[in-house]
């Protein structure tokens, strides 16, 4: 039983046995001529010109009379009206113009009626409410009913017509007989149970009294529910094991009811112009009462206005926020105000009733919500009502027409349209009016039509043409969907989707995408198929591994004991995961790999027995519900074993697997056997049984669609693809990279429809389209060439209320559809990508991630076979490798990129992750060229040095640079020295100024640098950089260190005080010694002392400098000054919070050979020091290196650093 209340389809019932439901009408060979065979007395129109031009004389083809039908006046109000005899199947119209004349229609719309009332508006398409005509008067145009008509009656409005004639028609109506019986049933004729729910809604509008076409189709437990073309699938419930049909009162009849004559109000310009009460019912009335019916979707509108007698003041009711409200205005000042009602745009129908009579005053909607007043002065209408409309004459300065003074509200008369107090002074109502009553006597307005009563300008009489814009939706992806009169309005705030119709992602459709992006490791949202039906979902990005692993947990990735339950001969382990099944299995399938890990620790619980005996345990996996699977993990799909017994190393070797005796663990790499659903644990209640287990989350990487490219050698080589098809919604991405100027990118045809991209100019990208309304273009221009061989991506999108162009990250180009235009894309060739059908304009260079409404085109299986395309294309580090920052290194891969952080002192995917430890005046961190020992044993040192080292070594200028924080002063920050017994020291003298020493080879004094900047012992970050510049560089490769008299013992002395704070990002030239200490502390080239905590308070946003996070940072760009007049270079430079501290960079113009650090030579003078400072006690030669601790945070008296520290 399907129950109908107000206008929609509120709840399916389906009751008894099962079978199917289907009610159609046949419209095979239905094309017979229908018009040629009318008696005249099926001919009626508003008018004829003369009784030559009658409707009669209307026959396609036919030359009687004057040749065809002319109206009395060419306006619009116009109509010629057909009697097809019986209910009809309509199929096609075909129109002529008027033979041998200059009278032909350009447009027109068709309406169609079953009792000659009641009219309703027959669209070409949805959006489109007129029919083209005609360019002459004998050629025929036949237009196609998409949608087939069953009515007895048509009639034809002209729409537009010959400038240089007068409307003429002659026409033809193609179709047959329509055979369906109505039948009318008794409520008592249908069972029902009172414990129904709803499971669909759909419809709309269906109390206009109009036919309405109801199927229903059941398969099974799912049911396909179609109210006239808007068809919904519905699953039933598990309860609904069988449904009965029971017939009963029921007659294969229909009643005629008094059908209500509606007019509809389609803009601005409609107005209806009626005499008051009294002019209708001849006697005066003292008080007023005006009802109707009306439905709108507009929120606002006048509904009506009225003057009262006597200059009292002007009545307006009208619709505010979808409330009902009555104003009383005089002049300037409003003497009532009320309001009624609300949600009142819901397109249904409501009525109003005003009444006033005996000082009371009262306005009610729906017949109970009411809001009433008593007025001191007399509420009635002094001569006219005015309905509908917008425009409205001023109401200081009234309008006098020739009869009687009246305040038009309802629109301009079309000969008052110029008037200069016509003013817009309310919102104009567009919707439907019906039942208008006037002092308790129903207007009739099939007698305003024939100009019997009042006056009337561009209304559609004896029809309700509203449109429901949401019914189906065009808003995709659950977006809710508002509208208006005339247009729709999709809300994709909470969806995921974007654009005017909630189509496209917002999401990128894997991690590998946000990567390229320059994100870094986090929780994202994807879309793995863009715009189709898979919704987004909440994934982990793991970026901190050369691969970008996709991460979905589930609910048990700890190692989780087994607790069997009392009795439990297996215990049952399910895990779920928060993705969908649709999700889960899209994610796989577009990943490069997958896998989980496995692990099962266990004492006396036996897994897999033997390949030969039946499994104690298994687990389930794959696509839902998922397959029983023998295999641990690393071991081969139906191997029974796990990864022991495979390779052959189990403990026993009598078993194939370790954890019946000990513990298996490992990886599941089969992507079809994937994702693990449930575990099956056998052996775990013998007495003593102990196990846990462990099943990891999914991860996945690579992404076979975002690296999916092919290279096109010349502008004639292309691909196809089968017909593209986006009919009411389309969307197209893709990246290119090319050295040419111009080129199409993919094109698409149809017999006049068209879809084209295309590299207009080296900096212009255009999007141009067709689909019946004639070519449509959407450019968006670069400010820079985009011929630059470099990666650029164009993403495309066009539905039935805008098209839409994105390049890059500029912002999109937008071209709004027509209101009333085609809105079906229809193509029926090849799809070209690359070239065009004519095989010129053809693109040459890379196209990659070619993607049409969320599906992935392959182009490089299709490039395999297709000569001048090859597959893949190389060269992403010219177009990505900015995102390596930090000096790290841009590397090529066949699918992508990788930065290389080995020459950085930062790590982390983009070599953006700082690298910070805290230290303790005990710490001490050493760091040794790993030629040292070959240099003294006399060896072939370049043979023996890294690359990378070489590389450094061969420059002409070294880059020293670190971040600190202390709150020591003074301090030794880095020392760095020479076999040649040179030196350099940055440190912060007592004052808290930074300062440089350094020694040069020849030189007796070391040379001193001071900055500007005073208070870097503040606890806040400073960043210096010391960039040398040298030249005839002659480098002697550092050796063991021996005791030299030529480093300042004040620094010395300074060294024995030890560091208190943080040290980040410390970097020599390609050495990040820090860096080495903090990932690779064994690794041969660093030795540590003391303790060493790395930390993010190298971080601006650490607050304090001790604290110990290992949160990764993505640190800002440091600040470099880069120096071509070889002069020193002292700057310092504070800002807030954004970069705490400052950054000083020093240039000197000096003579550096080899520098390495020098910890052994420090270490090997702290027994000299700890000498001298008994036996000397004299002052300090330098006084800014006094060398009392000033740090807050710790004493270090009486302690003496047992290393050098940086």
């Amino acid at each position: 039983t399907s129950a109908v209340t107000g206008s929609k389809v509120h709840s399916l019932k389906i009751l008894g046995s099962r079978r199917n439901f289907h009610c159609f009408a046949s419209t095979d060979a239905c094309d017979s001529a229908l018009v040629s065979k009318l008696p005249p007395s099926a001919f009626r129109s508003s008018s004829q010109l003369s009784a030559s031009h009658a409707p009669v004389f209307a026959k396609l083809n036919k030359r009687d009379g004057a040749g065809g039908w002319s109206p009395l006046a060419s306006k619009s109000s116009q109509w010629l009206e057909v009697d097809l005899g019986e209910r009809t199947t309509i199929t096609a119209v075909s129109t002529q113009g008027r033979y041998g004349s200059s009278d032909w229609l350009t447009s027109y719309l068709l309406m169609f009626s079953d009792t000659g009332h009641n009219w309703k508006q027959h669209r070409l398409e949805d959006s489109i409410g007129s029919f083209s005509g005609n360019i002459n008067a004998d050629s025929v145009v036949q237009h196609k009913l998409q949608q087939t008509a069953v009515a007895r009656f048509l009639r034809l409005l002209p729409m537009g017509w010959n400038p240089g004639g007068r409307i003429g028609l002659r026409l033809e109506v193609y179709g047959c007989p329509y055979s369906e019986s109505p039948a009318s049933a008794n409520p008592s004729a249908w069972t029902s149970r009172p414990d129904h729910r709803r499971l669909v809604s759909l419809g709309s509008l269906l109390d206009d009294q109009q036919w309405h076409v109801l199927a229903m189709e059941c398969h099974a437990a799912q049911c396909n529910l179609t109210v006239d073309q808007h068809t919904e699938t519905v699953n039933l419930p598990p309860h609904f094991h069988h449904w009965r049909i029971q017939q009963g009162n029921v007659t294969f009849t229909c009643s005629h009811q008094t059908l209500a004559v509606a007019a509809t109000f389609p803009g601005p310009r409609s107005f209806l112009q009626l005499p008051g009460a009294g002019a209708l019912t001849l006697v005066p009335t003292a008080g007023v009462s005006v009802g109707l019916n009306f439905r709108t979707w507009n929120r606002d509108g006048l509904l009506f206005t009225f003057r009262l007698p006597r200059q009292g003041g002007v009545v307006w009711v009208f619709l505010s926020d979808a409330r009902l409200c009555l104003r009383i205005q005089k002049a300037d000042r409003v003497l009532l105000d009320l309001q009624a009602g609300s949600d009142l745009d819901d397109g249904q129908w409501h009525s109003v009733d005003l009444k006033s009579r005996g000082g009371h005053l009262s306005i009610s909607v729906d017949k109970d919500d009411m809001a009433h007043s008593s007025p001191s002065f007399t509420v009635a209408i002094e001569k006219d009502l005015f309905v509908g409309g917008r425009q409205m004459y001023d109401v200081i300065v009234p309008y006098t027409r020739s009869r009687f003074e009246c305040l038009v509200v309802e629109g301009c008369p079309a000969e008052d349209e110029r008037q200069e107090d016509c003013r817009n002074a309310f919102a104009s109502f567009q919707g439907c009016l019906r039942q208008l009553t006037l002092g308790r006597q129903q207007v009739d307005l099939i007698m305003v039509q024939q100009r019997m009563l009042g006056t009337y300008s561009n209304l559609l009489i004896d029809m309700c043409g509203i449109i429901d814009r949401c019914s189906p939706s065009r808003c995709e992806h659950g977006g809710p969907c508002t509208q208006s009169w005339t247009h729709f309005h999709c809300n994709c705030s909470d969806s995921g989707y974007g654009g005017a119709t909630c189509h496209s992602s917002v999401y990128e459709q894997s991690c590998e995408a946000y990567k390229h992006n320059g994100n870094t490791s986090g929780y994202f949202y994807i879309d793995v198929d863009g715009s189709g039906p898979i919704k987004p979902q909440l994934v982990y990005c793991n970026m901190t591994e050369e691969n970008t692993w996709m991460e979905i947990h589930h609910n048990t990735t700890e190692l989780t004991p087994v607790r069997p339950s009392s009795g439990e001969r297996q215990h049952l382990v399910p895990l779920h995961y928060p993705a969908s099944e649709e999700q889960l299995l899209a994610v796989i399938g577009q990943s490069d790999h997958c896998q989980q890990e496995m692990a099962y620790h266990c004492r006396k619980s036996r897994l897999l027995n033997t390949p030969e005996g039946s499994p104690l345990s298994w687990w389930i996996g794959g696509v839902a519900p998922g397959g029983r699977q023998n295999y641990w993990a690393g071991a081969q799909p139906g191997s029974q074993q796990c990864a022991c017994g495979l390779q052959g190393d189990c403990l026993d070797p009598k078993r194939y697997c370790n954890c019946d005796a000990d513990s298996d663990s490992g990886l599941l790499v089969h992507k079809e056997s994937l994702p693990v659903r449930s575990l099956v644990l056998g052996d775990v209640w013998r007495p003593g049984s102990e196990a846990t287990y462990r099943v990891g989350p999914l991860r996945c990487h690579g992404d076979k669609n975002f690296w999916n490219a092919a290279f096109f050698a010349t502008e004639t080589s292309y691909l196809h693809f089968p017909t593209f098809h986006g009919e009411l919604s389309a969307d197209i991405s893709f990246l290119f990279k090319t050295g040419a100027p111009s080129g199409v990118f993919l094109e698409n045809l149809g017999i006049r429809d068209f879809i084209r991209i295309e590299l207009q100019s080296p900096t212009r990208v255009l999007f141009s389209f067709d689909v019946g309304n004639g070519p449509l273009e959407v450019g968006v221009d670069s400010s820079s060439p985009l011929n630059d061989e470099r990666w650029h991506r164009v993403r495309v999108e066009r539905n039935v209320k805008e098209a839409s162009l994105r390049l890059d990250t500029m912002p999109a180009a937008t071209r709004q559809a027509p209101t009333d235009g085609h809105i079906h894309l229809q193509l029926n060739s090849q799809l070209f990508i690359g070239g065009t059908a004519s095989r010129q304009k053809g693109f040459r260079g890379c196209i990659r991630s070619l993607q049409l409404n969320g599906a992935t085109m392959d182009l490089e299986e299709r490039a395999r076979i297709t000569p001048g395309v090859r597959p893949g294309c190389p060269g992403h580090c010219d177009s990505y490798g900015a995102l390596c920052r930090n000096h790290g290194r841009c590397m090529e891969r066949n699918n992508g990129f990788h930065c290389d952080c080995d020459q950085s002192a930062y790590d982390g995917v983009f070599c953006h992750a700082e690298l910070s430890a805290i230290f303790k005046p005990t710490t001490s961190v050493h760091y040794a060229f790993q030629m040292e020992a070959s240099e003294r044993g006399g060896g072939n040192v370049s043979a023996k040095l890294p690359s990378s080292i070489l590389s450094d070594l061969s420059l002409r200028a070294e880059n020293v640079s670190l971040s600190f924080r202390t709150s020591q002063s003074p301090a030794l920050l880095l020392f760095v020295s020479s076999y040649q017994r040179e030196y350099l020291a940055l440190l912060i003298n007592k004052h808290g100024k930074l300062e440089v020493h350094y020694k040069l080879h020849g030189n007796k004094e070391a040379e001193v640098l001071r900055s500007q900047a005073k208070g870097l012992a503040d606890g806040r970050l400073h960043t210096v950089v010391v960039i040398t510049v040298h030249s005839n560089l002659n480098w002697i490769v550092p050796s063991f260190v021996t005791e030299s008299e030529e480093v300042d013992p004040n620094l010395i002395r300074l060294s024995s005080l030890g560091f208190s704070g943080c040290l980040s990002v410390v970097r020599f030239n390609s050495v990040s010694p820090l860096k080495e200490a903090l990932l690779r502390p064994h690794g041969g080239t660093v030795h540590i002392s003391g303790p060493l905590v790395r930390s993010n308070c190298g971080s601006p946003a650490a607050s304090s400098p001790y604290a110990a996070h290992n949160t990764p940072h993505l640190s800002g760009e440091r600040l470099f000054h880069p120096s071509s007049s070889g002069q020193p270079l002292v700057n310092a430079m504070r800002t807030d919070s954004a970069l705490i501290g400052g950054v000083i960079a020093v240039i000197i113009f000096v003579t550096v050979a080899g520098l390495a650090v020098a910890a052994k030579f420090l270490y090997r003078r702290k027994e000299t020091y700890r000498n001298q400072e008994v036996k000397s006690g004299h002052r300090d030669e330098s006084q800014d290196l006094a060398f009392e601790h000033q740090t807050d945070s710790q004493n270090t008296s009486g302690q003496n650093p047992k290393e050098y520290f940086i």
